[in-house]
């Protein structure tokens, strides 16, 4: 899309148009026709490099024989927000990546079958499980994001009593607010959300840990409590001007796209994105389909060490989104009435490798240059909820809270811990399926420290 300014104008609906769904999904025709090409392997890889451990070929051939409730059942009894990782996971890195086909053809579009036989389900108001019996054990889950969601949909199908607190007025987390709607549209996390309320599961929405509860109210009420806090917003650049109108932090962002009325602001406008990651990628990509006339996306480093997937990259070349490599912005310089007008920029060159494993960037002197820009976005990453951690008394290390890798258990043997919080150092994948499988085996840790089960073989239907 390309916009010059004050001579096409864009209306509301156009915006909202933009933010439809890019992908309209298969037809029943594509998707059984699709089905029929897997080889339904006995020892299938697919199923291996699912983080959830989706038993992809028995899904797929209930598509082709018709059992599309079957079908939907597979997939959300090993990954409880399926329906949102059929259109976010980077499948052709894990299912798709290990499909055999790649050697012959092409792999399966596990991926598309995933959301045809999840959207069925939704279609058709299917509840997929059921609550246990009631074991008369509680847990509170702090976080209601992908890793709480799963959390609380396997306990309570163990029996437990189970609490979501959920800081925003919807449960779903990153899901729900933090993927743009053309990828991820709201309605399809709020299903799983929902999936998980009829199991009886109490989600208290608008209800901060720490502030409108205390953290010591909840470890003296519930039996257990599981941390699925995620991150929060993105951290200062550190340089002038970051309080100029026309600052935005990408997280946001992309939330405001999701949850406030689309407005003409940025038709014709010139934006600058600082960062290289999949957040960046979503907030360039919205500025697009806001209307801006030139999105940029700055990175310090090359696109051999940015951190978006490779799927998510192209989609916003196809975009139009341009990408300066080797650049630091040092500043923000704004006009008269407070508003963005520039961004000072400065090239880099790549050092030694850091702590990260990438090569350092480092400024080349007397390089500095300016763009012209309406808007900045600031992507860098993510900071961390180091008060609430250390409120409930964890063991971390700079916000990633210390577990033990089998059982998901902190420091202190009440709380277990998934998701983002344990993401990094090595430890876990940000993904959303990551969390969702973090999020069930908390709940299996859980069990086993409560009554000794080490597997989910009491599992209601």
């Amino acid at each position: 899309m390309s916009i010059k300014p004050n001579t096409i104008s864009i209306s509301a609906e156009d915006i909202q148009s933009n933010f439809n769904e890019v992908n309209p999904g298969l037809t029943k025709k594509e998707a059984i026709e699709e089905a029929h090409r897997c080889l339904y392997c006995y020892d299938a890889p697919c199923i291996k490099a699912c983080p959830t451990g989706i038993n992809i070929p028995s899904f797929i051939k209930k598509i082709a024989s018709g059992n599309m409730k079957g079908s939907a059942r597979v997939i959300m009894e090993a990954n409880p927000v399926g329906a949102s990782c059929a259109r976010v996971c980077p499948t052709e890195e894990l299912c798709e990546g290990a499909c055999v086909l790649n050697n012959a053809s092409k792999p399966i579009m596990i991926g598309d079958l995933q959301r045809y036989a999840t959207d069925w389900a939704m279609k058709n108001q299917e509840l997929l499980f059921k609550a246990g019996e009631p074991n008369g054990k509680s847990v509170a889950i702090v976080g209601g994001g992908p890793a709480g969601l799963s959390a609380a949909r396997e306990l309570a199908r163990l029996g437990y009593k189970v609490t979501i607190f959920e800081a925003k007025d919807k449960a779903g987390g990153l899901d729900t607010y933090g993927i743009v709607s053309f990828r991820l549209p709201q309605e399809i996390s709020l299903w799983e959300v929902e999936q998980v309320e009829k199991l009886g599961v109490e989600i208290r929405t608008n209800c901060q840990v720490g502030k409108d509860i205390s953290v010591n109210e909840i470890m003296d009420q519930y039996d257990v409590v599981v941390l699925a806090i995620g991150m929060g917003n993105v951290p200062m650049l550190g340089i002038e001007g970051e309080d100029l109108d026309g600052v935005y932090d990408a997280i946001q962002f992309v939330e405001d796209t999701k949850t406030k009325p689309l407005t003409d602001r940025f038709v014709g406008s010139r934006v600058a994105v600082i960062g290289a990651g999949n957040t960046a990628i979503d907030a360039a990509t919205c500025s697009v389909r806001l209307g801006a006339e030139n999105v940029t996306i700055l990175y310090r480093r090359t696109a051999k060490e940015m951190t978006a997937y490779q799927f998510e990259y192209e989609f916003a070349k196809q975009d139009g989104v341009e990408f300066r490599w080797l650049t630091q912005p040092v500043r923000i310089i704004g006009d008269e009435q407070g508003k963005v007008k520039q961004l000072e920029c400065i090239r880099m060159e790549l050092g030694e490798p850091d702590a990260s494993g990438r090569r350092r960037p480092i400024p080349i002197e007397g390089s500095e240059f300016v763009m012209e820009v309406d808007t900045v976005i600031k992507a860098i990453g993510q900071t961390r909820y180091v008060d609430l951690i250390e409120a409930f008394g964890l063991e971390h290390d700079n916000g990633v809270v210390k577990i033990n890798e089998e059982t998901l258990q902190t420091s202190n043997p009440k709380v277990f811990a998934a998701g983002d919080v344990i993401f990094g150092d090595n430890q876990g994948e940000a993904m959303v399926v990551s969390a969702a499988e973090q999020g069930k085996q908390a709940a299996y840790g859980i069990h086993h420290y409560l009554f000794g089960r080490k597997n989910e073989s009491s599992l209601a239907g």
